[in-house]
C-alpha cells in the first residue's frame, strides 16, 4: 500500500534539480521542461535549498500545501501539470508512477527545509 502523503528531498545537482530515492530506485532523478521554474518558486524562501528540502506530496489534499498541480495532458510516458490557476505547465516523467498507479488528477505540494 502506498502512504498518503509521499516525501522526497530534492537538491541542485550541476544546476539540476534532482531527487534519489533508494526505496524505488531512483539516483539523481532530475526535475525537468517547467518543473524546475515551479519548484524555484516553491523555495524561494527556504535558505539553502540548493543544499536539498523536504518535498511532501500526495494526490490528496493536506493542510498546509503550497501548490496545487492539476493534470494536464500525458506526453511521451510522462505527463504533464500546471500550477493551479497559473499557465506555466511542467512535465514529470514516468518515475512518477513509482509513486502512484495512475497519473493523478492533483498532485498537492509543500516543500520545507
Amino acid at each position: 500500500m502506498l502512504n498518503s502523503i509521499m516525501v522526497i528531498y530534492p537538491y541542485l545537482y550541476y544546476g539540476t534539480w534532482v531527487f534519489d530515492d533508494d526505496r524505488v530506485g531512483l539516483v539523481q532523478e532530475p526535475f525537468v521542461s517547467g518543473i524546475p521554474k515551479m519548484i524555484n518558486e516553491l523555495v524561494k524562501d527556504i535558505p539553502d535549498a540548493e543544499r536539498g528540502f523536504k518535498m511532501f506530496f500526495s494526490a490528496n489534499l493536506f493542510p498546509g500545501h503550497q501548490a496545487k498541480l492539476e493534470w494536464v495532458r500525458e506526453e511521451n510516458g510522462g505527463n504533464w501539470y500546471r500550477e493551479f490557476g497559473k499557465t506555466d505547465e511542467g512535465w514529470l516523467c514516468p518515475a512518477l508512477f513509482k509513486y502512484f498507479a495512475e497519473a493523478p488528477n492533483y498532485i498537492y505540494i509543500r516543500a520545507e527545509k
